[in-house]
């Protein structure tokens, strides 16, 4: 730039100059042509590199942040640009390895000529690391008075404080800390929270540094009234029913959260939005109303599909739902479903969640399978209550059911068709009770990697009546998930069942056992497991299974991706004596979709001597 500059006052002064001959005219150009050709190379680009000696903790942090090395990339940078980020590259380094609290660095910076180009080094000794010391709180608000009991509390705040005194000071912990503690007031009671002042005063002495931090939490804060907006087919008591909130209790986001779940549940609504922000003009200025924005979903929904199962086949399906069946905010819900082995319509009419969060259904089905050369013909009529959070669900049923039966009794003789004597027909009728518990202690709900899942079932046809073949029936699934460091996942899933009457003749398929298929025992066909009855396998009074399989997800790049060993065990029969485990074992991958993850497995059926392929989503609880 000075040399342009200078180039321009010398032209200037060289155009007021009076030419006294030609000779002195082209000594005037020759010199403005070498002034402009130094202007020009004093603007090229100049090549350089940087070299950097430093411990391998702080070297990438160095590398990807400093300036120098980042203008390596533009387009342009002249030697005097060059200079001054080489000057500046000092103070930069020092800045960015505090942050991991090296605060007395030696840093050794040289620069060399390598031919036309320039070599930065910059060798860095990084000394002693600057630990915590004293973490000094000043609370101010509400909470500065608040009773111990009520949580969040100072003493709570501070035991759950991060940069703890002795801990090696680092930025991102600092940072990381003051997050956490406004948080914990914002979620909880105080959500006009600020941190007034913070500060971190640094002894290079000592080699520790003071953390103080101000903190007004503002007034604690109550939730108001319900006010919604948005509805118009349905009456707002769809809304309240829903609302775990009342006013006057504390505030508390997870309850805003919870409520938005609720009527998201329903179906009902497209979109909800709810916020509770604090009214100051009320008195104290702790009152915050909660304010429901709703969209209301399409009345009705017509929906066609297509798929295959491993386990059943081809799918064709469709389905009908009807919002608010004559106006009374019933849902119908109705499908029809084709499958190779299975087909089953369904009619289900939702009534809706009361105010202590019951949920009930009544619902009429047909169903027919065809499974291993057993074919039944069900239809029935059922009740259902339900209540409970997604943690912890519970529901009784009160259901009766017919079923036709046909079962081949053999094989027919080659060359002979197969005619009526070479099947079993049956019916039966049942009227049973059944009660069942859900629990979900996971991570994630939808793809866990800690914590595990419960389903547990006590049912009943207890009398002759509307039965053919009284009996009690106990059953139970399990799914356990544990993290093996950073990157591999045990899954441990066991399922026992067992029905107790003089024998299984007269009870539905649907109440006993069998096993094998996607999310059974892999390796076996899809409930090829269970009790040999002619030339059919059909289910019996005892189940047991288990599995036991790791996953290992790939590095960060293809975090949602896995690869998966395992091996399944287990059998159904009539009998505990005939409960001989058969064993599977095989390999897969892993998918973490928007919907679960996705099961692609290959298997090998260690009594069958077979190999199959088995494609599952999530697992089902």
């Amino acid at each position: 730039m000075r040399s342009s500059n200078r180039f321009n006052y010398l032209s200037t002064k060289l155009q007021k100059s009076p030419l006294r001959s030609p000779a002195s005219a082209l000594a005037h150009c020759i010199l403005a042509v070498m002034l402009l050709m130094s202007a020009a190379a004093t603007a090229q680009k100049i090549d350089y590199k940087v070299v950097i000696d430093a411990p391998d903790n702080v070297k990438p942090l160095i590398q990807n942040n400093l300036a120098l090395i980042k203008w390596q990339r533009r387009e342009r940078i002249d030697e005097a640009q060059f200079k001054r980020l080489v000057e500046e590259a000092k103070a930069e380094i020092e800045t960015l390895v505090a942050t991991e609290g090296y605060y007395t660095p030696t840093i050794d910076a040289k620069l060399e000529r390598d031919g036309a180009a320039w070599i930065a080094r910059f060798n860095i000794a990084l000394n002693a690391l600057v630990h915590v010391g004293d973490v000094q709180f000043k609370f101010a608000g509400a909470l500065a008075t608040a009773p111990k009991e009520s949580l969040p509390s100072i003493d709570a705040l501070q035991s759950g404080w991060l940069a703890r005194k002795g801990d090696v000071f680092r930025q991102a912990t600092w940072e990381a800390a003051k997050r956490k503690v406004l948080q914990q007031l914002i979620l909880t009671r105080y959500p006009l929270a600020a941190i007034t002042d913070s500060r971190a005063e640094v002894n290079v002495l000592s080699g520790e540094v003071t953390l103080k931090v101000d903190i007004d939490s503002g007034p604690t804060v109550t939730f108001g009234a319900l006010a919604v907006t948005g509805l118009k087919r349905y009456p707002q008591r769809l809304v309240s029913d829903l609302n775990p909130i009342s006013p006057g209790d504390v505030y508390d986001q997870s309850r805003l959260l919870e409520f938005q779940r609720r009527l998201l549940d329903t179906g009902y609504f497209l979109r909800v939005d709810i916020s509770a922000e604090a009214d100051m003009t009320s008195p104290g200025g702790s009152s915050a109303p909660v304010v429901v924005n709703i969209v209301e979903n399409t009345l009705q929904k017509v929906g066609l599909g297509a798929g295959y199962s491993t386990n059943t086949g081809s799918r064709a399906q469709v389905s009908y739902e009807r919002l608010n069946l004559f106006d009374s905010g019933v849902r119908l819900k109705s499908q029809v479903t084709v499958e190779t082995k299975k087909q089953t319509a369904l009619i289900d009419f939702l009534f809706p969640t009361t105010a202590e969060g019951k949920r009930d259904s009544i619902a009429t089905y047909f169903k027919r399978e065809d499974i291993q050369n057993e074919t039944t013909r069900t239809s029935g009529l059922s009740g259902t209550r339900a209540w409970g959070e997604p943690q912890l669900e519970r529901s009784v049923t009160l259901a009766y059911g017919r079923e036709r039966r046909d079962v081949v009794d053999a094989a027919p003789p080659a060359g002979q068709a197969a005619t009526e004597a070479g099947t079993s027909t049956s019916s039966s009728q049942t009227l049973s009770f059944n009660y069942g518990i859900t629990l979900r202690r996971t991570d994630n709900l939808l793809s866990p990697n800690k914590g595990y899942l419960i389903n547990l079932q006590a049912g009943a046809a207890p009398t002759y009546f509307l039965t053919t073949t009284p009996f009690g029936r106990l059953y139970g699934k399990y799914a356990g998930y544990f993290p093996l460091g950073a990157s591999n996942t045990l899954i441990l899933r066991a399922e026992g069942g067992v029905v107790g009457a003089k024998s299984r003749v007269g009870i539905p398929a649907d109440f006993l056992f069998r096993a094998g298929g996607d999310q059974s025992i892999r390796g076996y066909g899809y409930q090829a497991l269970g009790v040999q009855e002619g030339a059919a396998v059909v289910g019996g009074r005892y189940l047991a299974t288990g599995s036991a399989e790791v996953v290992h997800w790939l590095s960060s790049t293809w975090s949602n991706w896995g690869v998966a060993a395992f091996v399944d065990g287990g059998n159904a029969a009539d009998r505990p004596a005939d409960l001989k485990p058969v064993y599977g074992y095989g390999t897969g991958a892993r998918w973490k979709s928007p919907v679960g993850v996705i099961n692609l497995d290959i298997a090998y059926g260690q009594a069958v001597r077979q190999t199959r392929l088995h494609f599952s989503l999530g697992v089902t609880f």
